[in-house]
């Protein structure tokens, strides 16, 4: 065994499934320096999760993904439903959930996950940063100054200092677990499902096909876009043989179904699964925090899984490179401050969820802002400040909404197009000290980025923005009294106040160590 000096890194990242990929990627695009490694010889090439929710398309979105994402998956798959050979009807549950000025994603994407991380490796790749397989975290220790893991690749074994750990390795975290931080909650080792991914013959990829009506229980047959296959699904009840094969896969179709025709070939995953409810009581560990599945588990229902992953990270990312550049370390803090209700409300809406489809119950599932999560929001949070105008639907800690605008010579963007970046971004609307504004962007020319945004009516000045439809003013309100809108790295609202409060913003970033 070939053992190797500690080398150096800003954050290691153990687990290189979205999670740790996303933060790999926020991390990169910033300049930080990382290692992501991952134990497994080879890629997974499971569809695992296999949608997209509006709030993460506007993750990947900022990542610079988005049309390679969009193109490898498909809004607006209807349910086919059964019952034997028998269609019982189609149905769309977000009919009617079309894009909108403030909101460019609307429903979620139908994607299998394999695919979401090959396009998140290749952003990685163009950053000039790649993926460590086959190599495994076995030990950990950390002081006061860094984090000192033990990696073994082979034969070889490597002892790397990091400034902090990031756990991404699943519900079976080793990071975790050798933490010891408890892992609460319950299997239900009654409900178990066969799931994988097959071929299936005599059924169309314009649906997404059920059979909920069994008395053994539902199955489903999911196309999965930018593939030849489908993802099924199938409930099987205590007693029942739980080993998947392609032969038990085929078996459930024929017994449930009623047809001979939909016959099943070339799995490329076939797994049985165990539905966990569980989650940590800390996200953070002084140098070690945890993110995705090494902090929450639940039931598939609503797809929420891999998007609440994505989103950790994408909360941890911008604070991480922000304390390595210099920022106050109680800006870590608020990671496991934000993130870890989100967690706990997770468990409970993908338990409901669940038990709806248990109970055939898929046309009343929940599909709202929350669901979609675009309406998760850090309200009342140490870094949700100030107080929006009356006007304003808005409040800190909301996600902040997108809008259409375009400068002095007619060139037209997006307020998704602002925020992209690492930095903060000021929007003032409506009349305002300019003089201010402009000694507020000299005080923070590397953080912050401030834009100046009017009705086409009172626009005047090269450096101003044009809200020329008015969507600005619909989304965020507040043009009147001259409110002021600090954006995060993130897409949420930090500080919301009127145009005398400039100097508000300033003590907003200078607590915040920026």
């Amino acid at each position: 065994m070939i053992t190797k000096n500690a080398s150096d890194a800003d954050v290691l990242i153990v687990g290189a499934g979205p999670t740790g990929l996303t933060l790999a990627c926020e991390l990169a695009r910033r300049g930080v320096t990382f290692r992501l490694i991952d134990k497994a010889p080879a890629y997974f090439a499971g569809s695992r999760g296999k949608g997209l929710q509006p709030r993460s398309l506007e993750v990947l979105d900022d990542l610079g993904v988005i049309d390679r994402i969009i193109e490898h998956g498909r809004f607006h798959l209807p349910f086919k439903a059964y019952d034997g050979s028998a269609v019982m009807g189609v149905q769309d549950l977000y009919a009617g959930r079309q894009p909108t000025p403030d909101t460019p994603y609307a429903s979620p994407l139908i994607i299998p996950q394999f695919r979401v991380e090959e396009i998140l490796r290749a952003r990685l790749t163009e950053w000039g940063r790649r993926v460590e397989l086959q190599t495994e975290l076995v030990a950990l220790a950390q002081d006061e100054h860094a984090v000192t893991a033990t990696l073994r690749a082979g034969d070889a074994v490597e002892r790397v200092r990091a400034a902090y750990l990031v756990a991404a390795d699943g519900g079976r975290s080793f990071v975790r677990k050798t933490l010891e931080i408890p892992f609460e909650g319950e299997t239900w080792t009654d409900e178990r499902m066969l799931v994988g991914d097959v071929r299936a013959s005599a059924l169309d990829r314009d649906h997404w096909h059920t059979w909920l009506k069994h008395p053994d229980g539902g199955v489903a047959l999911c196309p999965l876009p930018s593939t030849d296959s489908f993802q099924l699904q199938a409930q099987i009840g205590p007693g029942e043989q739980d080993e998947p094969s392609l032969e038990r896969f085929q078996q459930v179709v024929d017994v449930r179904t009623g047809r001979s025709d939909i016959r099943l070939s070339n799995p490329t995953w076939l797994s049985l699964y165990r539905a966990n409810v569980r989650m940590v009581d800390r996200f953070r560990v002084r140098r070690v925090f945890l993110g995705g599945d090494a902090a929450h588990v639940h039931s598939p229902a609503g797809g929420q899984g891999m998007n609440t992953g994505i989103q950790d990270a994408y909360n941890l990312g911008w604070k991480l490179a922000a304390v390595l550049d210099g920022a106050s370390e109680s800006l870590l803090d608020t990671y496991e401050e934000e993130r870890l209700p989100i967690a706990a409300w997770l468990l409970g809406i993908t338990t409901t969820l669940h038990r709806q489809i248990f109970r055939d119950d898929v046309k009343h599932m929940s599909r709202d802002a929350a669901t979609l999560q675009l309406g998760l929001n850090y309200r009342g949070c140490t870094l949700s400040r100030g107080n929006a105008p009356a006007s304003s639907p808005l409040r800190p800690g909301d996600r902040a909404p997108d809008a259409p605008v375009r400068d002095a010579t007619g060139r037209s963007m997006r307020l998704f197009d602002l925020f992209r970046g690492p930095w903060f971004t000021l929007l003032a609307l409506g009349p305002r000290d300019a003089l201010a504004l402009g000694r507020l962007g000299d005080r923070f020319p590397r953080t912050l980025h401030v834009h100046r945004i009017d009705a086409a009516q009172h626009a005047s000045g090269a450096d101003h923005l044009i809200d020329e439809e008015e969507h600005v003013r619909r989304a965020y309100g507040g043009a009147a009294e001259g409110a002021l809108f600090l954006v995060r790295p993130d897409g949420y609202i930090g500080y919301a106040g009127i145009g005398t409060a400039v100097e508000a913003v300033a003590k907003y970033l200078e607590a915040t160590g920026l």
